[in-house]
């Protein structure tokens, strides 16, 4: 038997067919909800023989009777349809079937490529919906990605979780150089003012034209004509020199050696955050005159190039706890030595140190990403031809320069992680002047002491933490 319902007006009447339309029974029996994919089948086992089938929508859920209690549907659109099912007995039951996208493979290419995400992948008729909380936007904007070729409509819903406190991290750079240079030269110049009557000079001319000292140097020749004088001018007496006045005979030697050690010693230190690069200059700028060309033809304009201590690097703090870092120290030095003078204008060169590196340490770990051994040695020989091949006597008429210079260089970078003082922690003061020149006259109070949770670096000019007094071997205070 149907019952049909009496609504009160027409108005009444189409409210309450909607109501069974969407699913909701008259007897107050509640649907039994079912999720069906797209382009699938189920089928409903029936406890009782069924009668009559209905359905809301054929479009979106059919049905096949398979037999008496055995019902086939298929979902042939996206959306929602009621199927009601009469048994002998008059029993009526409700289904809410939901036509649904298959989602499982998206769901399963989200799991395999974000696993530590929380990414839900839901449907809405043609649409697919992504929800969820994610660690950063690029998780989000690549997920977004991922799915957009695969649906028709792609609707972003995911949340970015607050940013957290980015790293800070210092780069320590140490530049070391050590330049070692020997020198060794060997020669004479023999002069004479009028031996044997013959004002003369015998030399090899590699150390006549030295910086020395000018003297002049006069001595009589005996002979025929008394009072004639041989005059000499002598820019370099070299390192021996030796007149005799009686015999009209002058020596010069120059037997030296010399040695050289230079140590150049930088250590820039630079803090930025995870993944930003940061630089700095120490150093100052040089003039160069630019000519100018076009309708300022011959109009000069000065330009300032850079040098000194410069640093770039660029960090990144890696899953697995280190960090990779693009480094890029420099040093360079004004050369006056290979300057140019061009239109008046004395240009300088520079001598520069510059390596560009990519290194991945942990941190507080070191590593050496420049190292260069320069190793040169220079002789020259010059001697009269002839007279220099005398046994014994030929050493007087050659001369002998040997240079040597070694150059060592190494670039070594450790970087680390830092943190900014507390609020409750002491404040970083500077101190004086006098504990740089002089620390053992230096008395003030300790701006590093007791900061074991402030930065991680420390002057190295500055008292070792913990002492404010600068004290002597036997304990007592000076």
């Amino acid at each position: 038997m149907n019952l049909k319902p009496r609504c009160a007006s027409p108005a009444a009447a189409a409210a309450m067919c909607a109501l069974l339309a969407g699913g909701i029974p008259l007897s107050g029996q509640a649907p039994e909800e079912v999720k069906v994919t797209l382009g699938r089948s189920i089928v409903l086992d029936y406890p009782e023989d069924v009668t009559r089938i209905s359905t809301s929508n054929p479009e979106t859920v059919d049905y096949v009777p398979v037999s008496t209690r055995e019902i086939l549907l298929h979902a042939k659109g996206l959306g929602t349809a009621t199927v009601v099912i009469w048994a002998k007995s008059g029993q009526r039951t409700f289904y809410n079937v939901h036509v649904e996208l298959n989602l499982e493979p998206l769901r399963k290419l989200i799991r395999d490529t974000f696993p530590n995400e929380q990414i839900v992948v839901a449907s809405a008729r043609e649409s697919v919906a992504l929800t969820g909380l994610v660690s950063s936007q690029a998780v989000a904007d690549r997920a977004l990605a991922l799915l957009s070729p695969l649906t028709k409509t792609l609707v972003n819903n995911i949340r970015v979780r607050s940013a957290p406190t980015e790293k800070q991290i210092v780069l320590k750079v140490r530049f070391v150089e050590l330049n070692r240079q020997a020198l060794q030269s060997l020669g004479a110049n023999i002069l004479s003012t009028g031996l044997f009557n013959t004002p003369g000079r015998v030399t090899t001319g590699q150390f006549a034209n030295g910086s020395g000292n000018v003297t002049d140097l006069r001595g009589s020749i005996p002979g025929v004509i008394q009072g004639t004088s041989a005059e000499y001018r002598l820019t370099d007496l070299l390192n021996i020199f030796a007149f005799r006045p009686d015999l009209n005979l002058t020596a010069m030697i120059r037997a030296l050696q010399s040695k050289g050690l230079l140590q150049i010693l930088a250590e820039p230190n630079l803090v930025t955050s995870n993944g930003k690069e940061a630089s700095f200059l120490v150093g100052g700028e040089f003039p160069i005159p630019i000519l100018q060309g076009g309708s300022n033809a011959g109009s000069v304009t000065v330009q300032f190039r850079e040098f000194g201590i410069r640093l770039t690097f660029n960090p990144t703090l890696t899953d697995a706890g280190t960090l990779k870092m693009y480094v890029k120290p420099e040093v360079s030095t004004i050369d006056i030595n290979n300057s140019i003078t061009i239109s008046g204008f004395r240009i300088p060169a520079l001598s520069t140190r510059r390596i560009e590196s990519n290194v991945e340490l942990a941190p507080g770990q070191s590593f050496v990403i420049g190292g260069l051994i320069d190793d040169r040695t220079t002789e020259s020989l010059s001697k009269i031809p002839g007279l220099a091949n005398i046994p014994v006597l030929g050493v007087v008429f050659r001369s002998r320069e040997i240079s040597k210079a070694k150059t060592e260089l190494l670039v070594m970078v450790t970087p680390e992680l830092t943190e900014p003082l507390n609020p409750s922690d002491p404040r970083l003061t500077l101190g004086t002047p006098q504990d740089v020149l002089d620390p053992a006259l230096y008395t003030g109070p300790n701006p590093y002491a007791n900061h074991a949770t402030g930065p991680r670096t420390r002057s190295p000019q500055a008292p070792p933490p913990g002492n404010n007094k600068k004290t002597g071997s036997n304990g007592g205070r000076k």
